[in-house]
């Protein structure tokens, strides 16, 4: 399986890393011919504004939206559950995602970087163990559509979603050494969950 992870500004290494320890092969994406030879796209934390930019900039944002609305697993973690959010609170003047997921996300929900923080919460993902989450500057699930399933929340704030093959977490999973996440997303893109 060629993992793909958008290697725009932001944590793409981290999820290279844990890609390539479930057996994947991580392949960066910069480029249209890249996305092109992948078989899932990663969409990793960073600022999500700078990530549509990039994404416009190297000729990604129409190609990526295509291959999602055509059924390519993805997943997007922070600033990724952003960009494939159908809506979104906050953005800024004309910000663009590439959308997927029916729901509505308000960017920088949780507060700025300094309101940063780490914190154990229970998803409905595998094993029902606390799962240690890191939130940088997050945002939340203000509003969830009906196909989307809820697979965690924290203080009654949606963190984690999931829409046919494509999964979203508020926090950064690629930042600990739990693998339930990037387990799932592998399950997800094999056919096996």
């Amino acid at each position: 399986m060629k993992a793909g992870v958008l290697a725009l500004p932001g944590d793409f290494r981290e999820h290279a890393k844990v890609f390539a320890t479930l057996g994947a092969t991580p392949v960066e994406v910069r480029t249209p011919e890249q996305l092109a030879e992948v078989d899932c796209l990663a969409i990793p934390g960073g600022e999500s504004t700078t990530l549509w930019r990039l994404a416009d900039a190297f000729a990604l944002l129409d190609p990526i939206r295509k291959l999602i609305a055509g059924g390519m697993p993805a997943f997007g973690s922070c600033a990724g559950m952003i960009m494939l959010a159908d809506r979104l609170l906050d953005g800024a003047s004309g910000q663009q995602t590439f959308g997927g997921i029916d729901m509505t996300v308000r960017r920088n929900a949780f507060g700025r970087q300094v309101d940063s923080f780490e914190r154990q919460v229970t998803l409905d993902a595998g094993p029902r163990e606390p799962f240690p989450a890191v939130f940088i500057r997050a945002p939340w699930v203000e509003q969830a559509g009906p196909g989307v399933a809820v697979l965690g929340t924290d203080g009654g704030r949606i963190i984690a979603v999931r829409q046919c093959a494509l999964l979203a977490t508020a926090f950064h999973p690629e930042l600990t050494p739990d693998r339930r996440v990037h387990e799932l997303f592998v399950s997800i893109v094999k056919g096996t969950s």
